[in-house]
């Protein structure tokens, strides 16, 4: 028999789905009592490589108040060529092309196998994939020289029919042009002004029609150009402009005006990206394009301004936002959040490369990447391998050859009755599509049935809501004891080779009475999926809210769980036991609680900013990872082995590896570091101290090369001081004040924190009492 564990291990892999209960409450009332919300983290682009290819539409649902897709859930008569949906119990009658189906010969959408199914769209028109490049032009020259070999690189790694254009910006705003072979012309604007769609198109010439990129006649994947269009000259297609563009990138300069000295570049970046905003939905609304923002510094001057030019007046941190000595900030938030909309009602997305020592304005552009679904990446210099690596993985392809990153995406939600949708967390926004299956109760973004996700990959990953209805039924019929719930998930977007593609995932669970079966309720918790469900959701709140009331809220809810799933005798600690479902839970809420994700201390707002954009993005596994880090030991003892992540994991004969998600961490115990610093290493006979050290430095580069964006690579040892970054994430379970008491191995912790034992004893304490 599957375990449950096993079950959500399956519907990941084959779905892209999981739910924090899996097994349904009948009523509303009872739903309400289970204390996690009922929804699911789902990966709508979930790798799969048995998908098999359908190049026609699928197959609707004739009710118009419905309109759901066929699955495999639905019943059918082949005979009649009937089928029944499953949503709303509508009999339908097939397509003429389905003739041919029996039971024996069935269509892929209707096989058990296939719950996620995907069609290729044949008769839309193919479009383009559309990249803008806004560069900062304000930085030192190293810089400068290695950023313009990125993007030289960039250009050999994007399809060859792909459209690019070239904003820079410094004090003034440059718009190239693309077109010109003799020599280079550009339209400078202001960085002082903010201009609207319309001025943007009235300043550069641009016509109101959209481009035409119908398919030629014979050739469907080929689309047409008209290079001889006024708006040509600053979008073009890669092939047309490779050479020139690439001499345009060769022959740029650092930006001429003078910083003196006290003071900062004058940077246009607001200006900058507003106009490359106003220049895509002119030319290419509801078409996937892509502006990648490439900034050196913060905004200082123009919209969206974020610190002045004076050295002497540093950059808000998070102390500054709660006292509200923020002069510039929630103006600039306010800014970037409408270029966010703006570009996200279009369908393009934001990307946000942040190469300086000091912060950028992550923290005030954040809504640019969170609300299209773009990238994020934060880091020292452009002349890094993490930025260029990072970077390269932009256009990185799976195993099928194509590209990872797909755009212009929109995720709709059938519920079947029993179901309503209450919202969505994650880089959406919404559609305001109202149905009758969207609730009153709106938990993150709600009041709809239907999100844009403009930036779509793999890994991507989106929390949503349900709320469980009423059973309202003449009392001449008993409520039935056990029925099935249906959610189908729709997405539809634009592959990177021009298709429109729709996946259509359909999962079904259990719905049965709450009073009589709790224990099955309870049996089909998923604590991981709760785990990351609940940090979402703080996140979300943390963003409006006061940490403290965060924190607050997190604990009354962790307190609630254990006092109505734990076995316990009333006011008796000693009995407090949670059973295996639950185990796991509380651990992962005591690391949430430390997590950079809730305690902003000792990091700036842009950090902070960069932290949760991944937290509200990444799939399930990576995000367990950047709540509680996982932790290997390497030592003589035996091979690589996880070990607690807690100080007394800390012993001088063992190499750690820590992976955090943003940090992968090599740590030499004492006595390994002195090993090193005598170079036994080098010694033969010393060839398998130098094979352990060896060891977890090829694991670490595996998971280097398989995360976006690139982590932190950091190698220290004991006393070093970049053994912080161990030191403050491992459960203080030894400190300054109790160490050398009794036989505990492992490393002292200089904190004040209270360890995972104690929060343990205390949520025991308030979960048995009779007074909470």
């Amino acid at each position: 028999m599957t375990t449950y564990q096993e079950f959500f291990t399956q519907n990941e892999e084959h779905d892209g789905v999981r739910f924090t209960w899996n097994v349904w409450p009948l009523s509303r009332p009872e739903a309400a009592k289970l204390i996690v919300p009922l929804s699911c983290l789902f990966t709508p682009l979930k790798e799969r490589n048995d998908l098999p290819p359908l190049n026609y539409d699928p197959v609707l649902c004739t009710r118009t108040t419905c309109r759901a897709i066929l699955n495999p859930f639905c019943s059918v008569d082949y005979r009649a060529k009937i089928w029944i949906c499953n949503f709303c119990l509508q009999r339908n009658n097939f397509p003429p092309q389905y003739v041919g189906i029996s039971e024996q010969l069935q269509p892929a959408e209707l096989s058990p196998h296939y719950t996620t199914i995907e069609y290729t769209l044949m008769r839309a028109p193919v479009q383009p994939a559309v990249f803008l490049f806004v560069v900062d032009t304000c930085m030192d020259e190293d810089d400068m020289t290695a950023l313009k070999e990125s993007l030289q690189m960039a250009l050999s790694l994007l399809p060859t029919d792909a459209l690019v254009g070239l904003i820079t910006f410094g004090r003034m705003v440059h718009v190239h042009e693309l077109n010109c072979e003799s020599m280079t012309r550009t339209y400078v604007f202001r960085g002082t002004k903010d201009l609207t769609a319309k001025q943007v198109q009235e300043m550069l010439g641009l016509m109101k029609q959209q481009p035409n990129q119908r398919p030629l006649p014979g050739n469907p994947n080929v689309p047409q150009q008209q290079p001889n269009t006024p708006y040509s000259k600053f979008i073009q297609p890669v092939s047309a402009c490779d050479m020139s563009l690439t001499d345009l990138l060769g022959e740029l300069q650092r930006d001429p005006w003078p910083v003196q000295q006290g003071k900062r570049a004058v940077r246009s970046t607001g200006a900058a990206l507003s106009i490359a905003v106003g220049l895509l939905e002119t030319l290419y609304p509801n078409i996937g394009a892509r502006i990648m923002l490439f900034i050196a510094g913060p905004c200082t001057q123009g919209p969206g301004i974020i610190i002045d030019e004076e050295l002497k007046h540093t950059i808000r941190s998070h102390h500054d936002i709660e006292t509200d000595n923020v002069k510039y900030m929630k103006k600039a938030i306010k800014f970037y959040e409408g270029l966010g909309n703006r570009a996200a009602v279009n369908g393009h997305v934001i990307d946000l490369y942040s190469s300086a020592l000091d912060q950028t304005g992550l923290h005030e552009m954040k809504y640019c990447p969170n609300y299209t679904g773009g990238y994020m990446v934060m880091g020292d210099s452009f002349n890094t391998s993490l930025f260029k690596q990072t970077f390269q993985k932009v256009f990185a392809k799976d195993h099928k050859n194509e590209y990872r990153m797909n755009s212009g995406a929109t995720i709709e939600v059938k519920t079947s009755r029993e179901l309503k949708i209450s919202g969505a967390i994650g880089s959406c926004v919404s559609l305001s599509q109202r149905a009758a299956n969207v609730s009153e109760t709106e938990l993150g973004i709600g009041g709809t049935n239907a999100w844009k996700v403009c930036g779509m990959y793999p890994n991507s990953t989106l929390s949503f809501f349900f709320e469980i209805l009423n059973q309202q039924q003449p009392s001449t019929q008993p409520l039935p004891t056990s029925q099935r719930g249906y959610v189908q998930f729709i997405t539809q977007y634009q592959h990177l080779s021009g298709f429109k593609k729709i996946r259509v995932t359909t999962v079904t669970r259990n719905l049965i009475d709450a009073t009589s079966n709790l224990p099955t309720i309870t049996a089909s918790f998923d604590q991981e999926c709760a785990s990351v469900t609940m940090a979402r959701i703080a996140v979300y709140r943390a963003d409006t809210e006061e940490g403290a009331d965060v924190l607050r809220w997190l604990d009354k809810m962790l307190i609630r769980l254990c006092q109505k799933y734990a076995i316990y005798e009333k006011d008796n600690p000693g009995s407090f036991q949670l059973t295996d479902t639950f185990t796991l839970y509380p651990q992962f809420m005591y690391h949430l609680r430390r997590s950079q994700f809730l305690q902003v201390f000792n990091n700036s707002p842009d950090e902070t900013a960069f932290y949760r954009h991944y937290l509200l993005v990444e799939d399930l596994t990576q995000c367990l990872v950047m709540i509680q880090p996982i932790l290997y030991a390497y030592s003589f003892n035996g091979p690589p082995e996880p070990v607690l992540l807690d100080s007394s994991s800390i012993l001088p004969d063992r190499i750690l590896l820590m992976d955090t998600f943003y940090h992968i961490l090599i740590y030499h115990g004492e006595t390994i570091a002195q090993w090193v610093k005598a170079g036994y290493q080098d010694l033969p006979e010393y060839e398998n101290f130098k094979q352990l050290l060896q060891a977890p430095v090829g694991d670490a580069t595996e998971i280097l090369q398989n995360r976006f964006p690139m982590p932190r690579y950091i190698v220290t040892e004991a006393g070093g001081s970049q053994a912080r970054f161990l030191l403050y994430k491992v459960n203080p379970s030894q400190t300054h004040t109790n160490y050398g008491l009794g036989q505990a191995l492992g490393a002292p912790i200089l904190t004040d924190d209270v360890n995972l034992q104690t929060f343990m004893e205390h949520l025991k304490k308030l979960a048995v009492s009779t007074s909470t």
